[in-house]
């Protein structure tokens, strides 16, 4: 079976996608709607490759029709822009310079819609992380790291003064949790929840005194949910406050009065389940979320979940009942939720087989049905009766539309429009390939998902290079995506036909797909690729003395496990970027906690285990030439697994190369930087092509 996704395959372009082409391209920001539905706002990023940066700014869009205008010049950083309620002003986060003072933290600014010059609401020492508006309109929620046993901003910004003029750069810690992606948590601080009045600029630390604090690894605007009435915010914590390296997040509730916290109580600790992304009801008498339970295995999916609120204060509340919506239901929402406007459904995104729809949930009947299609759907927002979404295929980049919804959150008229144009005039001209969904049989017989993206001016009685890119995670399932980093098309106008794998343990497939693989990674993995690459071989237009794996993160890891148990010469070359190459050293990373859950066991308890899923005990076959690139500042696969698996293939004596970057994390994401990378991927692959050194010989 094929599904296509055709730009023009019989008459080529005068120009082909090239990465210094899609570092021209605008990246659109989430969407958030006005309150009339009339208008909505995103930030828009423009990167430079000559400045090595990206700048982004605010950009209002119509639902009705007219052209985009940009909101803030001033800034670099403008983002996360949201409407107040009553849709007076426009609320982002930036780092900017105000009557002589410079933001040294990221700080929240106030700008009308209709335009002017922006201002900052109010001065927050440690700096705002994320946001949300109260119902009034009058307030601020968000989220800042704090120094928990000090009272007031005043001292916070006392403390923060006296750290920063320490010289030395020493981190000392005994917490569990002290470090994700690319960056050391805040030592000694904490998450905390605030509250800021926009006329006064004052600002009041909502967990002041408690032992309460909010999840530590990516702390956002999902961890937390206002009442309709303004006078409750339920919000995800951490009860183990940073002490357990596979954390499980409970629920709590803040009581306000006014400004300031009357009570904070428990809703919801179960160590068995994980629960995220709170969302109040429009009355206020439901809480929706999501939860996951944990205790039957770490991979159980998020399920929809709801409780019943008392219309007092939960604080002589022991207990709350509360049920799962979305058992039936083998596919996993993701936050946030949202609910429609009459409360008889629930909103959210989900993957289904290699793309990322918007959903309805009909909470009395569980059915389900898709709001909004993708391609892949990575944000949305809903207000008076439309909802804006931010979408992007692997044909082209985020674009944002608008899509008429009733009360009940089912699509209604008008249908889907595009709101903006900012990428098209770049696009227009460039000759881009098809993209086309296959299935064919896997590993233990199961029918399996690939994305095959063809060269421009694809033809069937050619003979084309294939080229493998291996998806991270594992438990991911891209397909029908742009992406930035691994851009299928940019490979592609390359020459190439582009393979993307959703192999066993890939989402979007059902939990049962998804958990195959639990205990015993890299086994059908590499069923499922080698499968692949045999039901490719087979097409005529594939030239099998031309093929190459290549992969990021776990997809790192597959071509490193590939590299020890596929005979050589199968693949002329692989590219191995920032993958896992050492079970027993990866017990460094930021994500250690979930080792001994995904493989089976933990390295002292049984060695022989973890060696069996780890590519480093097998090095000994390992023969197939490899790009190894890597980035120093990578905390979830520490660059330790980069050297290490380069320096074991030159001891050994096998053509390698190490591209690595001393200013890079897990990704690639400095213009000039990522440019480099592109160009020494395609130069790697050349070199062992030989039709490409043919070519180049005569």
């Amino acid at each position: 079976m094929a599904v296509s996704q055709s730009t023009s395959t019989t008459k080529v372009s005068r120009s082909q996608l090239t990465v210094e082409l899609m570092w021209q391209l605008k990246r659109l920001g989430a969407p958030s709607i006005s309150p009339d539905g009339a208008q909505a706002v995103c930030a828009v990023a423009q990167p430079s490759v000559k400045e090595n940066n990206i700048q982004s700014a605010i950009w209002l869009l119509s639902t009705l029709g007219g052209q985009p205008r940009q909101l803030t010049q001033c800034g670099d950083k403008d983002g996360r822009p949201q409407f107040s309620p009553n849709g007076d002003w426009i609320a982002f986060v930036a780092k900017r310079e105000q009557n002589g003072q410079k933001d040294q933290e990221p700080q929240l600014y106030l700008i009308p819609p209709d335009g002017g010059e922006a201002r900052r609401a109010g001065h927050v020492p440690t700096g705002v992380d994320d946001f949300k508006w109260f119902p009034d309109g009058q307030r601020i929620a968000f989220v800042t790291w704090v120094w928990p046993h000090l009272k007031g901003f005043k001292a916070q910004a006392d403390k923060l003064k006296e750290v920063s003029a320490v010289k030395d750069t020493a981190f000392a810690t005994e917490d569990a949790v002290y470090r994700h992606w690319d960056h050391n948590l805040p030592m000694n601080r904490v998450p905390h929840l605030c509250v800021l009045d926009i006329a006064t600029g004052s600002v009041h630390d909502l967990l002041e005194g408690s032992d309460f604090e909010l999840q530590r690894r990516d702390t956002g605007a999902n961890d937390f949910a206002i009442a309709p009435n303004g006078k409750r915010i339920a919000f995800v914590h951490d009860p183990d406050r940073g002490q357990n390296p596979a954390p499980r997040m409970a629920l709590a509730q803040i009581e306000l009065r006014g400004n300031k916290t009357q009570s904070i109580q428990s809703v919801l600790n179960d160590r068995a389940w994980d629960f995220s992304a709170p969302v109040y009801s429009e009355d206020g008498l439901q809480l929706a979320f999501l939860a996951s339970h944990q205790k039957i295995s770490n991979t159980q999916p998020n399920r929809l979940a709801c409780m019943k609120l008392p219309t007092s204060s939960v604080a002589s509340q022991r207990a709350l009942a509360w049920k799962i919506l979305s058992a039936k239901w083998d596919r996993e929402p993701q936050a946030p939720l949202m609910w429609s406007e009459d409360g008889s459904a629930l909103l959210c995104k989900a993957e289904d087989q290699g793309r990322q729809h918007v959903w309805r949930f009909d909470v009395a009947s569980h059915k389900v049905s898709r709001v909004v299609e993708g391609g892949t759907v990575h944000a949305f927002d809903m207000a008076a009766g439309r909802l804006v979404t931010l979408c992007d295929r692997a044909i082209h980049p985020g674009r944002i539309h608008v899509q008429g919804v009733d009360e009940a959150g089912h699509a209604a008229a008008p249908v889907s429009a595009r709101m903006e144009s900012f990428n098209d005039d770049l696009l227009n001209g460039v000759a881009m390939g098809d993209t086309e969904e296959h299935w064919f049989k896997g590993a233990q017989g199961d029918d399996v998902q690939v994305w095959l993206h063809f060269p421009p001016g694809f033809k069937k009685d050619k003979k084309y290079p294939l080229l493998h890119t291996i998806h991270g995670g594992p438990h991911t399932g891209p397909g029908d995506v742009w992406h930035w980093r691994w851009n299928y098309h940019v490979f592609a106008a390359q020459g190439y036909v582009v393979a993307n794998v959703n192999y066993h343990g890939s989402s979007g497939f059902g939990f049962k797909f998804l958990d195959s693989i639990t205990h015993k990674w890299g086994q059908l993995e590499l069923q499922d690729m080698e499968a692949c690459t045999d039901w490719l071989r087979k097409k005529p237009w594939i030239a099998k003395e031309r093929v190459f794996a290549t992969g990021g993160s776990y997809g790192g890891y597959m071509v490193a496990w590939m590299n020890a148990h596929v005979k050589p010469g199968r693949y002329q070359a692989y590219v191995c970027h920032a993958g896992c190459f050492d079970w027993v050293g990866m017990f460094s990373d930021d994500a250690y906690g979930w080792h001994p859950q995904e493989l089976g066991a933990s390295y002292w308890d049984n060695m022989k285990k973890i060696h069996a899923q780890s590519p480093h005990a097998f090095a000994a076959t390992m023969k197939t030439p490899t790009l190894v690139i890597h980035g120093a500042k990578d905390y979830r696969v520490p660059d330790a697994q980069g050297l290490a698996y380069y320096n074991t293939l030159k001891a050994k004596g096998v053509d390698a190369r190490l591209l690595w970057y001393p200013d890079e994390n897990h990704w690639i994401l400095k213009p000039a930087n990522n440019v480099v990378w592109y160009h020494e991927f395609f130069n790697w692959i050349r070199r062992y092509d030989p039709a490409f050194q043919k070519k180049k010989q005569g």
